[in-house]
């Protein structure tokens, strides 16, 4: 089923709904890494991850954007612990 144009008008998007779904999911993060046990987690995904270098002398550059990836998923996280610190 194609609606064309006319299909897209029907798509109704409240910001608040994405608004709380990513408040939650930063609450979610907070109570999942906030505890002990989250917290040395983070600390090994921390050093296992961010604190590695992104590419090797030879290594495939491809290697590099996986490895970003890697780090884009630790930043992510640590900055959602924090704005739900902040709530």
């Amino acid at each position: 089923m194609n609606d064309g144009w006319e299909g897209l008008e029907s798509v109704t998007t409240d910001i608040r709904d994405s608004q709380q779904a990513t408040e939650d999911l930063n609450k979610l993060c907070l109570r999942v890494f906030g505890s002990e046990d989250g917290e040395k987690l983070m600390k090994w995904l921390r050093s296992a991850l961010l604190e590695q270098p992104v590419a090797l002398p030879g290594s495939d550059p491809s290697y590099a954007f996986y490895r970003e990836g890697q780090n884009s998923v630790v930043r992510d996280l640590e900055a959602r612990i924090l704005k739900a610190r902040k709530m």
